[in-house]
């Protein structure tokens, strides 16, 4: 049986790395294929929505930054919704996001979505079990009520070890410039750790589907994630004059999900 240090060790092992000169190559190649995006669903009135969950500090401030850095802010919007209000609270669960989904023209990226009530609502106790279960139950539901409207919708789960996930919750600290990224569940990422794995686990197992599937990224490398995920949108994505040879993204660094990838270390222990 593999010791709690070599699970710890099997998952960063596997990590991959990239230059600062080339990840700086392949950011500026990859915004401009952004940019093609953006006009082309601008012109075909298209709706895009993406959705980054993950551990904390697993890097998706960073890489929605990254995707939005050269588009018009008049059609691309970032939702990131703090704590429910007692109003949100006695609604419908997924009514506090509805008002933000994207009209035509227009490209949401959720840093955080409804998925928060299988995480750290079910992990810190902020919902009932039976909350919990409802969720579970009607999510999938809801997204192929989004998916047949005709929203293109794409959702992704950054993960990292827990040794990375300690050195940049230390850092953060450290850091004057990220000291607003620090918040009173910090502290509870590394303690519950393995309840967060199982909450993780029971998410991409209940919520995986065809019509709504979940991509996995590696994230212990932020440049090596941010440059596979903007490929992995690109993709997925239809949009003229496509550059088919810079957006294949790395299986092994973004891959869809699969019950298998429990077992065989794609994901973190």
């Amino acid at each position: 049986m593999m010791s709690k240090k070599n699970k710890e060790q099997d998952s960063s092992d596997l990590t991959y790395s990239i230059s600062k000169k080339d990840y700086k190559d392949s950011l500026r190649k990859l915004q401009v294929e952004l940019v093609k995006l953006q006009r082309h669903f601008i012109h075909c009135n298209d709706k895009i929505l993406i959705i980054l969950e993950g551990r904390d500090a697993a890097g998706k401030d960073g890489t929605i930054k990254r995707i939005v850095e050269h588009l018009s802010p008049r059609e691309t919007r970032i939702v990131a919704l703090g704590k429910p209000s007692d109003q949100d609270r006695t609604s419908w669960y997924f009514q506090r996001y509805v008002p933000h989904l994207p009209a035509a023209q227009e490209l949401v990226l959720f840093n955080r979505s409804w998925y928060n009530r299988a995480g750290v609502e079910r992990v810190m106790g902020f919902c009932t079990n039976a909350e919990y279960q409802e969720f579970m139950g009607s999510v999938s539901d809801f997204e192929h009520m989004l998916v047949r409207s005709g929203i293109k919708f794409l959702k992704y789960y950054l993960d990292i070890s827990k040794p990375e996930q300690r050195r940049r919750l230390n850092e953060r600290k450290s850091d004057p410039l990220t000291q607003w990224k620090v918040s009173t569940l910090d502290k509870h990422a590394l303690k519950k750790w393995d309840q967060y794995s199982l909450a993780r686990d029971e998410m991409l197992t209940h919520t995986h589907n065809p019509i709504a599937p979940w991509n996995i990224v590696r994230a212990d490398d932020k440049y090596l994630a941010r440059i596979n995920i903007m490929k992995d949108i690109l993709s997925h994505l239809h949009y003229a004059d496509k550059d088919e040879r810079l957006i294949l993204p790395d299986p092994k660094v973004v891959f869809a999900y699969d019950i298998s990838s429990l077992e065989n270390g794609q994901l973190a222990r």
